[in-house]
């Protein structure tokens, strides 16, 4: 499996690697290209122009052999490969090299999600893992009870046969050339053969109850814990849980049972078919019940075999799935469990836009699909599962009913896209559907923070099925270590880590939680709420301090009070970095200690934004911040004692590392932030603006002329 693969199987392709392909390389051309990417030394390539041209050649004639291999083999749904090359040729044709840097960081990034992930968690615990051994063992030992039932069944044709044989054939030769007595003999014989044969059949019969008593169990256990489990996991994902998603332990159990329950109702047709043969009805009532028994079983399992694997989501919010919004594409992929061949290109599954709902959300808006999105579902890779990706579903509204007036905001509304299908097999019709998660529909880009928020908390207050879609028509309030978990795991996907007891402390003075330890949705999601501030902040980790809040660099949720606390103990140069109270979209400051006259004094510098780190990254600022007309460095050891070099040193950009080379003519420049400190200051805690005010400039001029005076004097 490709390392793409991996990272598509454990649902890691979101936060940060997500932002990563939305910015710098397009990521349906790493997923169609992933075996081939990573098949190429890149990293070597960075560093060598003649690596890098050769590189670029080599993947311009893959692409070539692909688009040929495309028209030779009149495949219709195939990559688009002219396109993928077209994209390339325009933005890298020029720069080889520049392709090469993009592809090895991506690389790497990837590596270290990966890496980050193997690291052992506790995604399952000890007794769950002890289930699914139980249940391993379960379905191999039901493997092996139908391979020998089917061997006792062929035992069991043999003895009709040749009783039948006899029967026919050697009873009438007796009866013509012997006497009375070796007929009866004979006759005799028969009928012994006749009760082992009724005898063995019992047996027989006897097995394949056990075996339906077994199975009967598993199909219990499959669609009413481990089942419904893996629903909870997906949901969690959904929200940022780091949960196993993966699929194959179900498809392996759903596949072998039914597998098992369609061998069971083969035998016991065989059986049926004995008995009209040779005209024996002793058990052929026991025969019609077991398979009616098997044929109850096989429907349970094929009616709870579809999944939606993939729950709907945006390519430009691939981050927060569950969020749609009308006339703009978005994708869900549903598997069948039941992984035969019988089932290929049987399954056409049609998504239908809230089937069955308008009665419960009375009000509510009404979308429908734009057009037909029907998919037969097919092997989607050799070895995986029956599968089909819906890449191009998009909605429209319907027009507004007379009456149409709902009691819940546009993000709180809930919507579900249900998949149907309809099939025969073995003598059986099946109707099937399954619906995704509900889902929120925004009119609006700015609505997506809020949208965020209903996802979050309906999902948290919604364990199991049925769904309520007109939950927030009163909505239930959060236990605080229900909210703070779900908070948490949105710092662990945007920066992959999660937040601390001291973070979510602050933050939990910030939410509001009642005495009893709840969040009341009217706190946390409207009236200039938290949720906004802290989405705000989101959105600048994912944005330009990944690295730093994963390294545990950034102490981010920290109040001016308890920065003093801490930094007033420290050595002069000690600072720490905290997110801005303040800013609702998202800003970040730094505070330092100085000590003087025997006091410590705490100094925070204005909040940097987002559109000031567009330019600069934060590890430069703090390389080349300086205080004073004689720009002194005040920042030294990032809390509580890092030198500053050593935590943000290999972050910082090369230019301000090395000097530019002469040869131009000018004098080498390079941006640094300054704030010019007050003398005397006034308290504890201050912050410190970019341009100076009236005492700053004072201190300025005195600074300014103690220079001109210590000056050479002029030839």
């Amino acid at each position: 499996m490709s390392q793409w693969q991996e990272l598509l199987r454990l649902n890691l392709v979101r936060g940060h690697l997500s932002h990563l392909y939305e910015t710098t390389f397009p990521r349906h051309i790493r997923h169609s290209l992933c075996c081939y990417i990573e098949s190429q030394d890149w990293d070597s390539a960075a560093v060598d122009e003649c690596k890098a041209n050769a590189c670029f050649y080599a993947l311009m004639l893959y692409l070539d052999e692909q688009k040929c291999s495309v028209q030779e083999n009149n495949v219709l749904q195939a990559p688009d490969f002219p396109g993928m090359q077209d994209y390339l040729l325009k933005h890298f044709s020029n720069e080889p090299q520049r392709l090469a840097v993009v592809l090895s960081e991506c690389l790497k990034e990837e590596k270290k999600v990966l890496a980050l992930t193997s690291e052992p968690q506790p995604c399952v615990s000890p007794s769950v893992e002890n289930n699914w051994s139980k249940l391993d063992n379960t379905v191999s030992d039901l493997k092996r009870q139908i391979m020998e039932l089917k061997k006792e069944n062929k035992t069991l044709e043999v003895l009709y046969e040749n009783l039948d044989y006899i029967q026919k054939t050697w009873l009438d030769k007796v009866q013509q050339h012997t006497g009375p007595s070796q007929s009866q003999a004979l006759n005799e014989e028969c009928l012994k053969h006749t009760n082992f044969i009724i005898q063995t059949k019992q047996v027989v019969l006897q097995k394949v109850m056990n075996i339906l008593n077994q199975v009967a169990h598993v199909v219990t256990v499959l669609v009413g814990v481990e089942l419904p489990e893996w629903k909870r996991r997906q949901q969690m994902s959904c929200i940022g849980c780091p949960a196993d998603t993966s699929l194959d332990h179900l498809q392996k159990w759903f596949t072998t049972v039914a597998e098992v329950l369609l061998h069971v109702r083969q035998q016991v047709q065989k059986m049926q078919d004995q008995d009209k043969k040779y005209n024996n009805s002793d058990v052929s009532n026991s025969s019609e019940a077991i398979d009616t028994c098997a044929q109850s079983l096989v429907m349970k399992l094929l009616t709870n075999a579809l999944v939606v694997e993939k729950q709907p989501v945006m390519s430009s919010l691939l981050q927060r799935p569950l969020i749609l919004k009308a006339g703009v594409r978005f994708t869900a992929t549903v598997r069948f469990l039941i992984n035969l061949p019988e089932f290929k290109d049987l399954l056409k599954v049609t998504p239908v836009f809230d089937k069955d709902v308008e009665a419960a959300v009375k009000g509510f808006r009404q979308f429908n699909f734009v057009r037909d999105n029907s998919k037969r579902l097919d092997v989607d890779s050799p070895g995986g599962g029956l599968a089909a990706e819906f890449a191009y579903m998009d909605i429209k509204r319907k027009t507004k009913a007379p009456n149409e007036q709902s009691h819940v905001g546009v993000c709180e509304e809930l919507h579900l896209v249900t998949f149907v299908t309809t099939f025969q097999i073995a003598g059986l019709e099946c109707n099937i559907q399954v619906s995704s998660l509900p889902v929120v529909v925004i009119s609006s880009s700015s609505q997506v923070c809020s949208a965020w928020a209903s996802v979050m908390w309906w999902n948290m207050l919604s364990p199991s099925e049925p769904w309520n879609l007109s939950l927030f028509s009163n909505p239930p309030p959060l236990s605080w270590q229900q909210l703070s978990q779900v908070l948490s795991w949105q710092f662990l996907a945007a920066g992959q880590r999660g937040l601390d007891e001291n973070q979510l402390l602050m933050l939990r003075d910030k939410v509001g939680v009642d005495p009893e330890g709840l969040v009341y949705w009217s706190n946390f999601f409207k009236n200039e709420s938290a949720w906004i501030w802290i989405d705000g902040i989101l959105d600048l980790i994912r944005k330009y301090l990944v690295d730093l809040w994963r390294e545990g660099h950034i102490m981010g949720f920290v109040s001016r009070e308890r920065t003093r606390v801490l930094l007033q103990e420290k050595c002069t140069g000690t600072f720490l970095l905290r997110f801005s109270e303040s800013s609702k979209e998202g800003a970040i400051s730094f505070s330092w200690v100085k000590h003087s006259n025997g006091e410590a004094h705490v100094h925070a510098v204005e909040p940097y934004t987002k559109k000031e780190l567009e330019f600069m990254s934060l590890p430069d600022v703090l390389c080349s911040y300086s205080v004073g007309s004689k720009f002194r460095k005040p920042l030294v050891f990032l809390y509580p004692d890092i030198p500053k070099d050593v935590a943000f040193g290999r972050y910082y950009s090369s230019d301000l590392q090395t000097p530019k080379q002469g040869g131009s003519g000018y004098v080498d420049r390079r941006p640094v932030h300054v704030s010019l400190l007050p003398l005397t200051p006034h308290s504890p805690t201050m912050e410190m603006n970019a341009e100076p005010e009236t005492m700053e400039l004072e201190q300025w001029f005195e600074e300014m002329i103690s220079d001109i005076l210590t000056l050479p004097a002029p030839p």
